[in-house]
């Protein structure tokens, strides 16, 4: 074909694919992640009395299925736990990309970063979502003096285990969630407890699995954190190898850094929600996402 001719049916052939394209609705946030078939079978990890452990499995339809991602930020007032988020980024980012297209919601909750993320459709689908009414007022749930006597780490100082520890009188450095982890597609973007209870219920979820930092503070204690979720109904789990805590080894009990955020998973088994590893949420049962019949 000689080049003018080709360039003469160019236009022809642009309006033409653009026509047998689907149409967008002319707004992103406007759009809902498809509700697709698939059942997650998730190994979930509890204590009971004496701390006894158990292991039960649980089906959650994908549908009906979201994760939150928990201040997992760009950079931190303490170095070691920078750093270690870091890691855990690449890690999380390979879990959430398997779990979103599996057809698992996917909501990014970077605390007190939401200038950075503001007009885009991320942030606008989770702020136009209609007002859903909650058995009780949506807020954060602090420890309680009960549980602060039987926590098992002492992380009163902070917990930063940096060598030597700066006390930090500016405002948080943080601006962003940490860039390995891919925000795009039908995720959503929000630090708002209410904003988030109110997507969740306009798109039906009834499960949700918690993933990020830190373990011992905000997965716990944000308005989106395991207690509140727990509390308004819906089925939590934590991934415990997808977080992080706060705790300094030169504070009570005087264990590693490892084992420290291994205490405070425990603690979470036995009082708040089971636990999982994050792979469960990368696979469904065969067959489950089959078309339908």
């Amino acid at each position: 074909m000689r080049r003018r001719s080709f360039l003469g049916i160019l236009p022809g052939a642009l309006v033409a694919t653009a026509a047998q394209a689907p149409e967008s609705g002319g707004d992103v946030a406007a759009q809902s992640r498809p509700k697709v078939r698939g059942t997650l079978s998730l190994k979930a990890r509890s204590r009971g009395g004496k701390q006894s452990v158990s292991e039960r499995t649980v089906r959650w339809e994908v549908a009906q299925s979201a994760i939150i991602i928990c201040d997992m930020w760009d950079t931190h007032t303490c170095s070691l736990s920078a750093q270690r988020v870091g890691v855990l980024a690449a890690r999380m980012n390979q879990v959430v990309s398997e779990a979103r297209s599996r057809g698992v919601m996917i909501i990014h909750a970077p605390s007190d970063t939401m200038k950075f993320y503001e007009g885009t459709p991320e942030r606008r689908r989770m702020q136009r979502a209609p007002k859903a009414s909650s058995p009780m007022p949506i807020a954060a749930c602090p420890r309680d003096k009960e549980e602060s006597r039987m926590f098992p780490i002492d992380d009163s100082a902070g917990g930063c285990d940096d060598p030597v520890v700066k006390k930090w009188t500016g405002p948080y450095p943080w601006t962003r969630e940490n860039p390995k982890i891919d925000i795009l597609g039908f995720d959503g973007v929000s630090d708002n407890g209410q904003e988030i209870y109110n997507y969740l219920k306009q798109e039906g979820i009834k499960n949700i699995a918690l993933m990020g930092v830190h373990t011992n503070i905000c997965i716990l204690n944000r308005a989106f954190g395991i207690r509140q979720m727990t509390q308004l109904g819906f089925q939590v789990v934590l991934a415990r190898d997808l977080t992080d805590a706060m705790y300094d080894p030169r504070t009570r009990p005087f264990v590693s850094h490892a084992r420290g955020v291994e205490l405070v998973v425990e603690h979470i088994e036995a009082k708040w929600c089971p636990t999982i590893l994050g792979d469960d949420l990368t696979r469904v049962i065969p067959g489950t996402d089959s078309p339908a019949a």
